[in-house]
């Protein structure tokens, strides 16, 4: 009987905007502390025009590239709606497809 072949780990990145500078760091340092993410990039202005409650906004919000395990895209969720100010904060993950496999390699040793 052939044995099974273990499963690749998959990675993801995970896209959060936030309400401004201040607020992504603390979600940052967060992820990083608690090995939720292995590297949390911060780009401190954006602009975003969004729907929200039948009305056009647009506000400068601060965005988050976080990378991560798929497995724990679950808890970064949850730890990002927790420390967020927004009832409704966007946090999209998308499926790492490939990249330098000493990058990946090191994105598993870092986090949980």
């Amino acid at each position: 009987m052939a044995k099974a072949k273990a499963q690749p780990p998959t990675y993801a990145v995970v896209f959060v905007t936030a309400r401004d500078a201040e607020e992504a760091e603390k979600i940052s340092k967060a992820l990083v502390k608690r090995r939720l993410a292995a590297c949390v990039n911060t780009i401190p202005q954006v602009n975003t025009h969004f729907w929200w409650k039948d009305k056009l906004e647009h506000q400068k919000e601060s965005f988050l590239i976080i990378k991560t395990k798929e497995s724990l895209v679950p808890e970064i969720v949850k730890a990002v709606k927790k420390l967020h100010s927004y009832s409704v904060p966007e946090i999209i993950a998308l499926p790492i497809i490939g990249g330098d496999e000493a990058y990946l390699d090191w994105i598993e040793n870092e986090v949980v």
